[in-house]
């Protein structure tokens, strides 16, 4: 790991044009649980109004709304079979998402990282790079294809493989706080962090490893409330949405 203190700090990017956004499983489901179509439909027409400014947007979803491998692991299933169990958890919501964008009036591919052929296509990085070109929203399921990392990592991974100006990571809360706000009366949000700070204060925006990913390759993080119309198309805007972390 890089010494943080000999990182130069970063200003969030100027003009986005290509973007990575980190749904977790959770927030598509009816409190956590399950795919709630009505919610799926929510955030795909909060994708397309990004999408319709030019913005060229994949995704990564995970899956912890239908099962999540660490706990299968815990009860003494194999992790690696565990995790296989979560990269399948994704796909369904990787066909959700899809089909929700495609209503939406918005042309999409979905690619998995591991092979699913008959449902999605395997991914390709440099396929997947044209498919953004073509102005399609590309679905990435199946994390990095690999047990024992998150899909925070893959969020990590895949945007820094395919050369994305910023991770956009949706949350229910809007933005990094100094506590949890729902506990802590007096949090207070930060509109701008630094990776050391971040890392000094242990505001776990991502898991250590996808963060660590990101402050390796100067991966700007834009933490935001994705289930209030219009936040996303704000961000990308520039407006004071969220929390920046460069």
């Amino acid at each position: 790991m890089p010494d943080p203190k000999n990182l130069a700090p970063l200003a969030p990017p100027r003009q986005i044009k290509r973007i990575l956004l980190k749904i977790s499983g959770e927030s598509l489901g009816d409190e956590g649980v399950g795919v709630a179509p009505a919610v799926v439909a929510a955030v795909a027409e909060q994708v397309a109004r990004v999408q319709r400014l030019g913005v060229e947007i994949a995704v990564v979803v995970g899956g912890g709304n239908l099962l999540r491998g660490a706990e299968f692991a815990k009860l003494g299933t194999n992790r690696t079979t565990a995790d296989h169990m979560g990269m399948l958890a994704t796909a369904i919501n990787t066909l959700a998402m899809q089909d929700a964008l495609e209503r939406a009036g918005i042309p999409t591919r979905a690619a998995c990282a591991v092979e699913v052929k008959t449902m999605m296509e395997p991914y390709i990085r440099r396929r997947v790079i044209r498919h953004l070109e073509k102005g399609r929203v590309v679905v990435l399921a199946g994390g990095t294809g690999n047990p024992y990392f998150t899909t925070d990592t893959a969020a990590a991974l895949r945007a820094t493989e395919l050369g994305v100006d910023a991770i956009f990571k949706a949350t229910k809360v809007d933005g990094v706080y100094t506590a949890d706000p729902k506990k802590d009366p007096t949090a207070k949000k930060f509109a701008q962090l630094s990776f050391q700070e971040a890392l000094s204060r242990d505001l776990r925006v991502m898991d250590r490893t996808a963060f660590t990913l990101c402050m390796e390759n100067r991966m700007p993080i834009m933490v935001f409330d994705m289930f209030v119309e219009g936040n996303m198309e704000r961000a990308v805007r520039g407006d004071d949405i969220g929390t920046w972390v460069c």
